[in-house]
C-alpha cells in the first residue's frame, strides 16, 4: 500500500461493542457475588473446588490468549517468520507433562496454593522463597498484560495510554474482588468469545482484501515467512526448532505445571479425573486444542499482515512507533469501513487482558491469604480469611496497575512476557521437580539448587537486556518499503528489522567497543532457555547438594511423590490387566459426594492408603 493509510477513529458503533464486553463482564462479578457463596476462602479462592472441566478448559485458553498473543504474535510472524507455530509442538509436551507429572500430585493433597506443596516436602523457608518468586513473576508479567491493549487503544481511538491502563485494571479488580474464582472462570467463558471473534473478523477480511488464501501464502513463501523448520542447534540463534520446542515447552511448562494462576483452576474441578484426560471432557487438553486454534490464528494474521504490507511496511515508514502496534494499525486499515468491527477487535484485545490480570490478581490474593496469612494466623476465621482474600485482590489490583508502568520500558511486549517468565519460573519448575521426580532430594539441596538456578537465569536475563543479541542471531527478516510514497520512508531501500530495542539502541550496543565478550555468547542465548537454564541448573545443583548432604538417608512419604499409577492413570491401555479386576471389586467403599471437595476427605483416602498397599493401586487408577 502506498504509504500510510488515513485510518479513522472510533464510531459510536465501536464504542458500543466495547463497552458492552466491559458491562457484561463487570455483570458476571456482580452476580456471582449476590448468588454464590463467598463465605470462607475456599469458597472465593477455589469455587468450593464444584467447577467443571469445560469451563475451566475455556477459562485456561482465554488467560493464555492474553492481548500479548493478539498484538505480539502477529508482529512476531511478520518480522520473524511462521517459525512460530512450532510452538504448537512445545504447547503438546506442556501439557501433556502437567497433566501427569504436576497435577497428580497437587490433587492429591488437596492443596489451595501450590506453595503449600514446598512446606509439605521440605520445610516453610522454601514455600516462603517459592510464595515470594511467584508474586514477582505475577506482578512484573501482569504489567506488561495491562499495558499490551492500552497501547492498542492509543493506536486506534487516540485514549489517553495510562488511562486504559487504569481502566482496565479497575475493571479486572472489581469483578475478582466481588466474584472470586467463579467470577474469573465464567468471565473468561465470555471473554474467549469475544477474542475468537475479533481474531475471526481480521483473517476474514483480510482474505477478502488478499483475493484468497492462496495469495497470502504465495507472498509470504516469497517473503521467506514460511520457515517452518530451522534445525540448527545453535543456542543462540534466537528461534529454531529446538529453541522453541526444549526451551518452549520448559518456559510454558513453568506457567502451566505449577503457576498458582493455572494450577488453582485445575484443583478447582470437582475431581482429579475430571482435571484430566478420559472418555468425558477434561479440561487440560481441551485447553491443548484451545491453545493449537489460537496459535494457527495468530500465525496467519501475522502472514496476512505480511501480504498487505509486503512492499511498505508501517514501522520502517514511521506509520507506527512500534511492532506491537502493527495489529491494530493492519484492523483499522482493513476494517475501517465496516461500523463496530474496530471496537470488536479491542475488544478482543482487552478480553485477554482482562481475563489473565483477573486469574493473576486471584492468584495473587490465594498465595498470600494460604502462605502467609494462615499459617501464622491460626486464630483467624474462614469468614475473617474470605474478607481478607477480597482485601488482598483489591490490594494487588492496585499494584498491577503500577506495575504497568515498568512495561514502557522492556522493550516488545512477547519476548519481555516469556523472558520474565523464563528467569523466574525456570528455577522454579527445578524445584518442584526435585521435590516431585526426586525422592532424595532435602531440603538443604533445595535451597541451593533453587538459588543457584535463579542466580544464572537472572544473571543471563539482565545481561540480555543490557546487551542485546547480535542482529544474526534474531534473524529477523527483510521489511521493505519500495512501494511506499513518503518522503520519511526512505527510499526504495531494504532494511533488517531490529532486535526488540529500538534501531538506535541495537546499533550502538553492536559497534560499541565495549561491548564484552560474554555478551556475544552468554548474553546472546535465545531468551527461550532462559527457563530451561534455571531449571537445568537447580535440579543439577539440587542433586548433587541432597546426595552429598545425606539426601539417601531420609524418607518421603509417596504421597509427596509421583507414582507409575499416576502417570499412568489417563491411559489405560498402558495398564496391566489385572488391575482392572482389582478396581471393578474395590472401588466402590471409595466412592464419595464430596470427593475431591474438602481435605478432610483427601486426609481419609491417604489414611487408608497408608493402611493397605492394594488400595494404593486403586485410589490413582
Amino acid at each position: 500500500m502506498p504509504g500510510c493509510s488515513a485510518l479513522g477513529g472510533f464510531g459510536v458503533w465501536d464504542y458500543l461493542v466495547f463497552a458492552g464486553m466491559l458491562c457484561v463482564s463487570a455483570a458476571i462479578g456482580v452476580y456471582y457475588a449476590c448468588v454464590g457463596r463467598q463465605d470462607t476462602s475456599r469458597e472465593f479462592l477455589v469455587g468450593g473446588r464444584q467447577l467443571t472441566a469445560v469451563p475451566v478448559a475455556l477459562s485456561l485458553t482465554a488467560s493464555f490468549m492474553s492481548a500479548v498473543t493478539v498484538l505480539g504474535t502477529p508482529s512476531e510472524v511478520y518480522r520473524f517468520g511462521a517459525m512460530f507455530s512450532v510452538f504448537a509442538i512445545a504447547y503438546a509436551l506442556m501439557v501433556v507433562l502437567s497433566a501427569e507429572v504436576f497435577l497428580p500430585v497437587f490433587y492429591r493433597l488437596g492443596i489451595t496454593s501450590t506453595y503449600e506443596y514446598l512446606e509439605l516436602r521440605f520445610n516453610r523457608y522454601l514455600r516462603l522463597c517459592g510464595t515470594v518468586l511467584f508474586i514477582i513473576l505475577t506482578i512484573l508479567y501482569t504489567g506488561i498484560v495491562i499495558y499490551a491493549p492500552a497501547l492498542a487503544l492509543n493506536q486506534v481511538t487516540g485514549m489517553d495510554l495510562w488511562g486504559a491502563v487504569v481502566t482496565t485494571g479497575i475493571v479486572c479488580t472489581f469483578y475478582c474482588t466481588l466474584g472470586g474464582l467463579k467470577a474469573v472462570v465464567w468471565t473468561d467463558v465470555f471473554q474467549v468469545g469475544i477474542m475468537v471473534a475479533g481474531f475471526s473478523a481480521v483473517i476474514i477480511r483480510a482474505v477478502v482484501v488478499q483475493g484468497n488464501i492462496g495469495h497470502i501464502l504465495n507472498d509470504s513463501y516469497h517473503g521467506g515467512r514460511l520457515n517452518f523448520w530451522n534445525f540448527n542447534p545453535n543456542p543462540l540463534q534466537r528461534h529454531t526448532f529446538w529453541t522453541i520446542v526444549i526451551g518452549g515447552t520448559s518456559t510454558w511448562l513453568g506457567i502451566y505445571g505449577i503457576s498458582q494462576s493455572q494450577v488453582q483452576r485445575y484443583i478447582a474441578c470437582k475431581t482429579r479425573f475430571q482435571a484430566k484426560l478420559g472418555n468425558k471432557e477434561r479440561s487440560l487438553y481441551i485447553n491443548l486444542v484451545g491453545l493449537w486454534a489460537i496459535l494457527v490464528c495468530a500465525v496467519f494474521c501475522g502472514l496476512a499482515m505480511y501480504s498487505i504490507y509486503k512492499d511498505c511496511d508501517p514501522w520502517t515508514a514511521a506509520c507506527v512507533e512500534a511492532p506491537d502496534q502493527l495489529m491494530p494499525y493492519l484492523v483499522l486499515d482493513i476494517l475501517k469501513d465496516f461500523p463496530g468491527v474496530p471496537g470488536l477487535f479491542v475488544a478482543s484485545a482487552y478480553s485477554g487482558t482482562l481475563s489473565t490480570v483477573s486469574s493473576s490478581i486471584n492468584a495473587l490474593a490465594a498465595v498470600t491469604v494460604e502462605d502467609l496469612i494462615k499459617p501464622y494466623f491460626t486464630s483467624l476465621s474462614e469468614r475473617k480469611l474470605s474478607w481478607i482474600s477480597r482485601g488482598m485482590s483489591l490490594f494487588y489490583g492496585g499494584v498491577c496497575i503500577a506495575m504497568a508502568a515498568l512495561a514502557s520500558l522492556l522493550g516488545g511486549l512477547l519476548q519481555a512476557a516469556l523472558s520474565i517468565f523464563g528467569m523466574i519460573g525456570g528455577p522454579l519448575l527445578g524445584l518442584f521437580s526435585l521435590g516431585i521426580l526426586c525422592s532424595f532430594a532435602n531440603p538443604v539441596g533445595a535451597f541451593v539448587g533453587l538459588i543457584c538456578g535463579f542466580t544464572s537465569s537472572l544473571w543471563v536475563g539482565i545481561g540480555a537486556q543490557i546487551y542485546p543479541p547480535l542482529l544474526h542471531s534474531t534473524m529477523a527478516l527483510n521489511l521493505s518499503t519500495v512501494g511506499c510514497n513518503l518522503t520519511n520512508a526512505g527510499t526504495d531501500e531494504y532494511r533488517i528489522g531490529p532486535t526488540e530495542l529500538l534501531p538506535s539502541t541495537a546499533s550502538s550496543n553492536i559497534h560499541s567497543p565495549e561491548r564484552p565478550i560474554l555478551a556475544d555468547y552468554w548474553y546472546s542465548i535465545s531468551y527461550l532457555y532462559f527457563s530451561t537454564l534455571g531449571t537445568l541448573v537447580t535440579v543439577a545443583v539440587g542433586i548433587v547438594i541432597s546426595l552429598l548432604t545425606g539426601g539417601l538417608k531420609q524418607n518421603v512419604d509417596r504421597k509427596f511423590m509421583l507414582t507409575k499409577e499416576d502417570f499412568l492413570s489417563n491411559f489405560s491401555f498402558l495398564k496391566p490387566k489385572q488391575e482392572e479386576k482389582v478396581k471393578v471389586l474395590t472401588w466402590r467403599p471409595f466412592t464419595m459426594p464430596d470427593e475431591g471437595i474438602t481435605n478432610a476427605a483427601f486426609n481419609h483416602i491417604e489414611m487408608d492408603i497408608s493402611n493397605s498397599k492394594e488400595k494404593v493401586n486403586n485410589i490413582h487408577i
